[in-house]
């Protein structure tokens, strides 16, 4: 059975006339009429009966013709969304953003993605920097919000904003309560810090003010959870460090962490939208589209 074949019966049964039926298919009616022969035969069942006079469905095309049309409009609809698909309109696309992305960059840009693709599910997951390189490069993600730009290849890039870092305390520190700090005085604390890998952009960022500023910082624990730093610096005199974004966040919190500005110098590390380099697809494309009109983005001032 041929889709053309199909497509052939259904013109006759909504015409019920061969001539006409023929010139909207564009066929001529000895075409059409082998067409519908050659269904009738695959089927074993005769589904249009003919006279000079007239054209009807059996019973049995009537039956075949609510079925038929179903098939059709499936197969219609399969090719729309293919087209939605190639053109970027239709499908999901995943993407990975750390914190600040998730208060700064993506409400806006997905506001865009909902009014421009209405049709297109963006399915988000929070992660450091690290991981969501590591799902890049392996297919699982289509788009990451990072800290800092790769230094491999096989990846694109575009800077989003640039964030300032700050240090996190507990409200009994000697620090809570401070407008700020100059860097050097973290020569007298004891801090947390976390594995390179997870972010390499914040690691050495911090590790660069420490030598701008001359001094070597004591590394009590190595906490690669943020939401874990801020619980050890709750109940210890420990000095954890964060975003600015994320510090302002957890200074809101009755009871939570204390963020402290770092200055001479701030350290700040710049947000980036990568994607891998080869096999850009339409939804990658209308993503970053939305991210690059939604644009430009800015940090709320504390």
């Amino acid at each position: 059975m041929e889709f053309r074949h199909l497509v052939s019966f259904l013109a006759i049964a909504d015409e019920l006339h061969f001539g006409r039926a023929a010139a909207r298919l564009h066929l001529t009616q000895p075409s059409l009429s082998q067409q519908l022969q050659r269904l009738e035969r695959t089927l074993g069942v005769e589904l249009v009966a003919r006279t000079s006079h007239d054209v009807r469905l059996t019973s049995a095309g009537r039956a075949f013709e609510v079925e038929a049309r179903a098939i059709v409009a499936r197969v219609e609809k399969a090719a729309q969304s293919a087209r939605e698909a190639a053109a970027g309109r239709t499908g999901t696309v995943s993407v990975g953003y750390n914190f600040p992305a998730g208060r700064h960059i993506l409400p806006a840009t997905l506001t865009r993605m909902h009014a421009e693709h209405p049709g297109v599910t963006v399915k988000l997951a929070e992660r450091r920097t690290g991981p969501q390189l590591a799902a890049l490069a392996d297919g699982t993600l289509d788009v990451a919000l990072v800290y800092g730009r790769p230094v491999t290849g096989g990846f694109r890039y575009r800077r989003l904003l640039r964030l300032p870092m700050v240090a996190v305390v507990g409200a009994g520190h000697e620090w809570a309560g401070l407008p700020g700090v100059p860097f050097a005085e973290l020569a007298r604390q004891s801090c947390i810090l976390f594995d390179r890998d997870q972010c390499p952009a914040m690691y050495d960022a911090i590790l660069a003010a420490a030598e701008r500023t001359g001094i070597r910082l004591t590394v009590a624990q190595v906490v690669d959870d943020p939401a874990g730093t801020g619980i050890l610096v709750s109940v210890t005199p420990l000095v954890g460090f964060a975003s600015a974004s994320r510090g302002m966040f957890a200074g809101s919190v009755p009871g939570g962490v204390r963020p402290v500005r770092l200055f001479d110098p701030v350290p700040a590390i710049d947000l980036y939208a990568v994607w891998r380099d080869a096999h850009t697809t339409p939804l990658q494309e209308a993503f970053l589209d939305c991210l690059e009109t939604a644009g430009p983005f800015r940090v709320p001032a504390p």
